[in-house]
């Protein structure tokens, strides 16, 4: 096996093509096909499956793919601190659906960090690219919701892209709105309240399922609607329009300027939000300190951690 096999699996898992991966390594196509069958024939596994609309990891190729990406990794940082004479840097990336609290512990840790250079990433994005950034390897950490109408499809994703869901905490639905809404000053808000707003939520992209959406309830319909694809512009638009949207009820004045407020739904419809990741990876120092970072933010807003002892409970 060598480091050039391992950069020819990485080129085609983030073209989806041996065709073009090819093309970016200057290679024929067969001599491509070639190399990756040889590391196959090596190693006893097929890596790929292979059809006219790309080439896609087998449960093997994951796994294999899981150790293959530390080991470039590490090549890599020894290039770059020896070869190139640069300082040793730490790497790290989350894909997230689009919640304050992950800010607020990808911050922290950036605080925290004793490196003179670094390369981090956040992706605050779709659902379905969350998948999709994990499965590439683009991501060592997912964060997302599961909850009992999304379970079943969310689960099957887990489960063909090889990846564990840890659950983090329970958290009861909130309406998230603008302070200065007559709305706000309630203590809990029905869905016969909010018939008359502008519903707010995140778009999902080309596949909108309703079981990719961010907001529970997503199959109801709304006679006013707008989509959006960041987390600053909902919140402009919830105090600009008097919109809303639905989520967990954690809400960072840090982050929103005090002008949004989370309200109780009067619905029993519990999410539960926690860590995606590969099932084999071994997870980097960087990656658990972030999650006990994400735990510490958790516990900050009254959450009980799941599987912790803790006396207080989840914020209802």
């Amino acid at each position: 096996m060598r480091i050039k096999q391992l950069e020819y699996l990485e080129a085609v898992i983030e073209t989806g093509s041996i065709n073009e991966a090819a093309k970016r390594l200057y290679l024929t196509q067969p001599s491509l096909s070639s190399a990756i069958k040889d590391l196959e024939k090596e190693m006893g596994i097929t890596i790929f499956q292979r059809s006219n609309s790309g080439a896609r990891l087998t449960a093997d190729g994951r796994e294999f793919m899981n150790y293959a990406k530390q080991i470039l990794d590490q090549v890599r940082l020894l290039d770059d601190r020896f070869k190139h004479q640069q300082a040793l840097h730490q790497s790290f990336a989350v894909s997230a659906q689009h919640y304050a609290f992950v800010v607020n512990a990808f911050v922290e840790l950036i605080k925290e960090i004793n490196s003179p250079t670094y390369k981090f990433t956040l992706r605050e994005t779709e659902t379905e690219n969350i998948f999709n950034d994990l499965r590439t390897f683009k991501s060592e950490l997912g964060v997302l919701y599961i909850n009992n109408f999304n379970r079943r499809i969310i689960n099957k994703l887990l489960t063909e892209n090889g990846l564990k869901f840890t659950p983090l905490f329970v958290a009861k639905p909130h309406v998230f709105l603008s302070r200065y809404n007559p709305l706000a000053k309630r203590h809990s808000i029905s869905l016969d309240d909010l018939t008359e707003l502008p519903y707010l939520s995140f778009e999902q992209g080309e596949n909108n399922s309703f079981y990719f959406s961010e907001e529970i309830q997503s199959t109801l319909s709304h006679k006013k609607e707008i989509k959006v694809s960041d987390r600053a512009t909902i919140f402009n638009l919830m105090v600009g329009l008097n919109g809303y949207t639905i989520s967990s009820g954690i809400i960072s004045s840090k982050l929103n300027d005090d002008k949004i407020v989370a309200i109780p739904l009067e619905l029993d419809d519990p999410i539960t939000i926690g860590i995606a990741q590969h099932q084999h990876t071994v997870p980097s120092q960087l990656s658990l300190k972030f999650i006990q970072l994400l735990k510490n933010h958790i516990r900050d807003y009254g959450f009980k951690i799941i599987g912790e002892n803790n006396d207080k409970g989840a914020v209802t």
